[in-house]
């Protein structure tokens, strides 16, 4: 019986067979026992001599594609070029570790020499790729670019070590085919294809390589029912969107055939045209094949993350900032060491194929000749930080109740602020004015204590809030940050901005700082604490162009992700 290490172990022994062919494999697991004992099945599945090479993280551009080999041009005195990791895994494979963190230029370099089985620089670079995806969610993922050029899709993530050491039988004697038509072929599984959801053309293409890849290893010229029925179940089942139509039950009677006459063959009524379009027997068990093949839980989990909005985050991660001096390097550029970091490899580098020219000119200088347009200085880029400010009514009877909202709220932010760069602040206002109890920070501790401490009770000075919430988030744009004002108040003010007492005039001053919060462009979020839904604090919310949010019974947790949606 068919099992799902059984097919993963099949799907290696096909790539290893004809890496280039297929395209390649999509490996959804996490280091461990299982994946590494695939992948020594699949080295060891491979021919003598065939390349099978790794990518490490981050590997640059001239590593990747190849280029100028810089100390041997310089002991050469000419341009000496080197192959580079796509090119020496030509004819073979190319295994990539932690596929979900690819770039998108580097998944763009990957997808073009899949397309044309060449680097930019024309060397060769026909091989086949293994996308060890370690993600753990659907926002992370290997690229669809690179997953759609692809044959096989394995989730090796529900297979226990237990399972691998089952035998392996996927043959059914019992089974019987007939020869068909590669026309049939390719007809039945785009059916199929379409069937199960899927859009793309290159999932049929794929499948179609992979049943005569089948039928090769069993000796036969022409394809056998039993290929297509394997290439849907390796190649098309994992892509299913959906759960294809079940076939009818009722199929009209065949002809009565008078005596002495041959009856026709099933196959041929089969492929006749019928009322609606409804399929034949042999285009049936391709879909049915696929069907059975379809891995447990994943349409339901397709219907579950439909009907559901995407998982909150913690705060955006930070706009791609431009630096030139710090941040994570992201290639290069000409220009000038006054205007950034001199890179020096790469200037030698765009200076080295010049150089027998430089000296036929008879350029005065040292043997190895650089002009300004040869400097290259590097790019770097940054995340900024995004910052959640807290702007809290700590005033009136309810404000315990408030405050211990807010505080419940900061500590499930905090706990994610360590692996993104998110900070929180909290400004309370309560009495006559506002104050920064807690400044910018991930230090849950320090959070935890301030917090603890924050008293509550008297006047709503709303205006000096927001002013000071405005001020702090103004602050936090100018270091090069993001900033995202969260306002829990009932809307109802009653001091101004002077600390006066009156609710006329603390209403009006609530409102001119919320058009400037607006007019700043400041990203804001206002929650109504009150009982019920208030019409000043959506008023408020309208004028501060905030995202207003009733949460009159609201619990942390779901002011949390609340925030965390909109953040």
């Amino acid at each position: 019986m068919s099992t799902p290490w059984s097919r993963a172990l099949r799907v290696a022994d096909l790539v290893a067979a004809e890496p280039r062919g297929c395209g390649g494999v999509v490996v959804r697991a996490g280091a461990g026992p299982v994946r590494d004992l695939w992948l020594d099945h699949l080295r060891g599945r491979l021919r003598p001599g065939t390349p099978l090479r790794r990518m490490p993280a981050g590997i640059p551009d001239d590593r990747l594609l190849g280029g100028i080999d810089l100390a041997a041009t310089l002991a050469a005195g000419r341009p000496v070029t080197e192959a580079g990791l796509l090119a020496e895994a030509d004819g073979g494979l190319l295994v990539v570790p932690m596929a979900e963190r690819l770039t998108p230029g580097t998944a763009a370099r990957l997808a073009g020499a899949l397309d044309t089985g060449r680097v930019p620089g024309g060397a060769p670079a026909r091989f086949g790729l293994i996308l060890l995806d370690e993600g753990t969610g659907d926002d992370e993922r290997a690229p669809d670019a690179l997953a759609d050029r692809l044959a096989f899709h394995l989730d090796l993530a529900g297979i226990a070590w237990g399972e691998t050491r089952a035998a392996i039988d996927d043959h059914d004697p019992s089974e019987v085919d007939e020869a068909r038509a590669v026309d049939a072929a390719v007809a039945d599984l785009c059916r199929a294809a379409a069937g199960l959801g899927i859009l793309s053309l290159r999932a049929p293409l794929l499948a179609m390589r992979v049943a005569h890849r089948l039928a090769a290893e069993a000796g036969r010229a022409t394809l056998a029912g039993a290929d297509v029925r394997e290439a849907a179940r390796l190649v098309l089942a994992p892509r299913a969107m959906r759960m294809p139509p079940v076939a009818e039950e009722t199929r009209e009677a065949p002809p009565e055939t008078a005596p002495g006459e041959a009856a026709p063959d099933p196959a041929e009524a089969g492929n006749t045209a019928e009322d609606g379009g409804r399929m034949d027997a042999q285009a049936e068990s391709v879909v049915e094949a696929a069907r059975a093949a379809i891995p447990a839980g994943l349409l339901a989990g397709f219907a579950a993350a439909g009907a559901r909005t995407p998982p909150p985050r913690a705060g955006k991660a930070g706009a791609l900032l431009k630096s030139v001096r710090s941040g994570r390097p992201a290639g290069t550029r000409p220009g000038h060491p006054r205007a950034g970091r001199l890179a020096l490899i790469d200037t030698l580098r765009a200076a080295a194929p010049w150089q027998r020219l430089r000296r036929a000119e008879g350029e005065a200088g040292p043997a190895f000749r650089v002009r300004a347009s040869d400097v290259r200085i590097t790019r770097f880029r940054q995340r900024g930080e995004t910052t959640t400010i807290f702007a809290v009514d700590a005033s009136g009877s309810a404000a315990l109740e408030r405050l211990a909202e807010a505080k419940g709220a900061i500590e499930l932010l905090l706990a994610e602020a360590y692996i993104r760069r998110d900070r929180v602040a909290l400004v309370a206002f309560r009495g006559t004015a506002a104050e920064i109890v807690l400044a910018p920070t991930r230090a849950l501790a320090r959070a935890r204590r301030d917090l603890a401490a924050l008293p509550g009770g008297g006047g709503t000075p709303l205006a000096s809030g927001l002013d000071a919430a405005a001020d702090l988030a103004r602050t936090v744009i100018r270091a090069g940050g993001a900033a995202t004002v969260v306002v829990l108040t009932d809307g109802r003010a009653n001091v101004t901005r002077s600390g006066t007492p009156g609710r006329a005039q603390a209403g009006a001053d609530a409102l001119d700082a919320a058009a400037l919060l607006r007019a700043h462009a400041i990203r804001s979020i206002l929650i109504d604490t009150a009982a019920r839904p208030q019409d000043s604090a959506r008023r408020l919310a309208e004028a501060m162009g905030a995202r207003y949010l009733p949460l009159p019974y609201a619990d942390a947790t779901a002011m949390s992700r609340a925030i965390r949606a909109v953040g």
